[in-house]
C-alpha cells in the first residue's frame, strides 16, 4: 500500500463514536480482546493480564473541507493535550465515575465527557495529517 501523505484542513461536523479509548496492543496498537482476567491481541498474539492492558485514544470524526465530507479517525497520544490526560488515565477515570454513579457499563463514556468532547471539537477547524489510499482518506 503506497499511500501519498498530505495535509487536510477541515472543520469537525460531528463525533461519530463515543468510545474515546480502547484497549491497545503495546506492540502493534491493534484493539485487544479482553475478558475478566486476560487480554489477547488477535493480530500479533500478545497476551497478558487484563489489569495491565494499555489504552489508546480513538476519536472518530465527520469532517468537511470546502468541497467534501470525510470520516477521519484520530488515534494515539496526539489527543493527550485535548483530554488533558493519557488514554489510560481517562479510562480509569471513566471506570471510577461509572462505578460511583451506578452505571452498569463501566466503560461507557459519561454524558458529561461526551458533551465536553463535542464542545471541544465540533465547529472547529484542524489540520489533519492523512494518507490517501486508493482514493480513501485515513489518518496517518
Amino acid at each position: 500500500m503506497n499511500g501519498r501523505r498530505r495535509l487536510l484542513v477541515a472543520s469537525v461536523i460531528s463525533i461519530q463514536n463515543f468510545s474515546f479509548v480502547y484497549p491497545s496492543c503495546q506492540y502493534c496498537f491493534s484493539k485487544l480482546i479482553l475478558d475478566s482476567n486476560r487480554f489477547n491481541c488477535l493480530k500479533c498474539g500478545c497476551t497478558g493480564e487484563a489489569k495491565d492492558a494499555n489504552y489508546r485514544y480513538r476519536l472518530s470524526l465527520k469532517v468537511a473541507d470546502t468541497n467534501e465530507l470525510f470520516d477521519i479517525t484520530v488515534f494515539g497520544s496526539s489527543l493527550d493535550p485535548f483530554f488533558g490526560v493519557t488514554a489510560g488515565s481517562l479510562h480509569r477515570c471513566i471506570q471510577d465515575f461509572n462505578q460511583v454513579s451506578g452505571e452498569l457499563d463501566r466503560n461507557a463514556s459519561p454524558s458529561e465527557l461526551i458533551q465536553a468532547v463535542k464542545t471541544c471539537f465540533i465547529g472547529r477547524r484542524f489540520i489533519f495529517g492523512v494518507k490517501d489510499i486508493l482514493g480513501m482518506i485515513s489518518l496517518s
